[in-house]
């Protein structure tokens, strides 16, 4: 009994990237990035984007690549706009700030952001006793598990264009919103309607990196010596070269967003048929239930793990459970087990 449903990267790495790390274990390469194994990586995902003048870049992580991607593109007195429920918000210890350029926070429902709360962003930012808003950060899934459909992020994509906006799109849980199954968005759309987007690793199979990919010329220019100003380039590139080549053959990253969607539809179905309502529409593999604190201290108490969200009232949490690539189906079905008989044991 007991299981982790905290994050998407408990876990190490999917079989078929630990194979390709471990047959070329002992191979010599270059190093930073420069290799073969990164070249060929680089062009599987030209190639899946059907953008074949993109410059692919390889990060160790998500907030390095988050703040490598966004100090580049601003100049000092910029400023990126973003949910308020953003990662580049909440999540990264003020890594933005620190690169001397202000993340706003807009507020949001349900994760997005929309051309309207930019719009509004825009009129409140009129001149120059204020930061200028140059960028719109959004994350595909968000972070509460939602996703943008192709309608919602071509509009997006041309209200920033028709105000000189760049538009980055924080991929980190991109096999879940590739695979979500309504959205209609893939890596195509993403390279026509984003100056700049991530492919995330991390939680998506490998044992970490994250790729950037840049479809805008204008932000290209010594890219590289920003990645390594700001921590994010890899001595053993090959390291990271190797594990996307590997998550984007046989589509390997899509049907691994495919499983922790469909483990994470099986928490939503547990909950909602089962009358606790739901913090968030998500179809992904983050969910979001409304819990009496019993029942959740009933749950720990058996060793299942998840974190909270928010306090909804006295009595009451929303609590996020996240499933991933690796969750098995049997674990989820043990805990739908043990949360009806320990609902039905403490009256929740």
């Amino acid at each position: 009994m007991g299981y982790s449903f905290k994050n998407d990267y408990s876990e190490g790495a999917h079989p078929r990237v630990l194979e390709a790390l471990t047959r070329t274990n002992a191979e010599q390469t270059d190093g930073y990035g420069t290799d073969d194994y990164c070249a060929r990586a680089r062009e599987r995902v030209r190639t899946l984007c059907n953008a074949p003048k993109a410059d692919v870049h390889f990060l160790v992580g998500g907030t390095q690549a988050n703040m490598t991607v966004i100090a580049a593109s601003l100049r000092p007195h910029q400023a990126v706009l973003a949910a308020h429920t953003g990662h580049i918000c909440v999540h990264e210890t003020g890594a933005i700030e620190a690169t001397g350029h202000k993340a706003v926070g807009l507020a949001s429902l349900d994760g997005r952001l929309s051309p309207k709360a930019a719009a509004e962003a825009l009129a409140a930012h009129p001149d120059e006793h204020m930061v200028q808003p140059k960028m719109v950060y959004i994350s595909d899934t968000t972070e509460i598990g939602t996703t943008y459909t192709l309608g919602q992020l071509e509009e997006l994509s041309a209200f920033c264009r028709a105000n000189g906006l760049w538009l980055y799109l924080d991929g980190a849980r991109l096999a879940m919103a590739l695979a979500d199954g309504h959205s209609g968005v893939t890596l195509p759309d993403l390279a026509r309607l984003c100056d700049v987007f991530t492919i995330g690793g991390t939680k998506c199979g490998a044992l970490f990196g994250e790729a950037v990919v840049i479809t805008n010329d204008a932000l290209k220019p010594d890219f590289r010596y920003h990645i390594k100003q700001r921590g994010g380039m890899l001595a053993k590139g090959r390291l990271l070269g190797l594990q996307f080549e590997a998550l984007l053959a046989d589509n390997l990253y899509t049907e691994l967003g495919a499983h922790a969607n469909a483990m994470g539809r099986r928490l939503r179905d547990l909950f909602t048929e089962n009358d606790y309502p739901m913090m968030s529409d998500s179809l992904t593999n983050q969910q979001f239930a409304v819990l009496p604190d019993r029942l959740i201290e009933a749950l720990r108490a058996a060793d299942y793990r998840f974190e909270l969200q928010m306090r909804v009232d006295e009595t009451h949490c929303a609590m996020r459970f996240v499933t991933s690539w690796a969750t098995p189906e049997a674990a989820v079905e043990q805990f739908a087990d043990d949360f009806l008989r320990l609902a039905r044991q403490c009256g929740a």
